[in-house]
C-alpha cells in the first residue's frame, strides 16, 4: 500500500509541475517568420534547456512596447522569460545569470544584431555589451562579453 502511495505521490507531483517536468524555464520568443538568425538563437535557448516557444509576427513593434521594450534597445527579436523581456542576441549565460539573480529591472538586452553573438555566428573573440533596462527604460551595462 505504501508503495501505490508513494507512486501516485511522484505521479501528482509531476502533474502539479509541469514546466519542470517538461524541461526548464518557459520562454516565448517573438520573431518575424523570415528571420534565420533569430530562429538559430531560439535553437541555441532550446539546446540550454529553454523550453521555447515560437511565436511568428510580421509586426514585432506591439510586442516590444508591451514588454518595455525602448527603441534604442531593440534587437531583431523579444523573447519573454519568468515575466522578463530578452531582447535580441542575448547569450545563454546572461539570460541564467538573470532568472538566478532576479534583479528589480524590466528585461536585459543586446541592441542590434552584433556579429559573433548567438544566432550571429558565434566568435570568441566578439565583443559587445549586455544592458539591462529598467522599469522606466532606463539601460545600464549588464555585462560585458568578450575580452576587452
Amino acid at each position: 500500500m505504501k508503495r501505490l502511495s508513494l507512486a501516485a505521490l511522484l505521479v501528482a507531483s509531476a502533474l502539479a509541475t509541469p514546466a519542470l517536468a517538461a524541461g526548464g524555464p518557459a520562454m516565448t520568443v517573438f520573431k518575424s517568420p523570415w528571420c534565420g538568425c533569430c530562429e538559430a538563437w531560439a535553437k541555441i535557448m532550446e539546446d540550454a534547456g529553454f523550453t521555447v516557444t515560437i511565436e511568428n509576427r510580421e509586426d514585432l513593434d506591439p510586442v516590444k512596447r508591451q514588454a518595455g521594450v525602448p527603441q534604442a534597445m531593440e534587437g531583431c527579436h523579444t523573447a519573454m522569460v519568468d515575466g522578463y523581456f530578452v531582447e535580441g542576441h542575448v547569450p545563454v549565460a546572461s539570460v541564467r545569470r538573470m532568472l538566478s539573480e532576479r534583479p528589480q529591472i524590466a528585461g536585459i538586452a543586446v541592441p542590434g544584431m552584433p556579429s559573433g553573438s548567438p544566432g550571429m555566428g558565434e566568435d570568441a573573440s566578439a565583443r559587445y555589451d549586455v544592458l539591462s533596462v529598467d522599469g522606466s527604460g532606463k539601460a545600464a551595462i549588464y555585462e560585458s562579453v568578450g575580452a576587452r
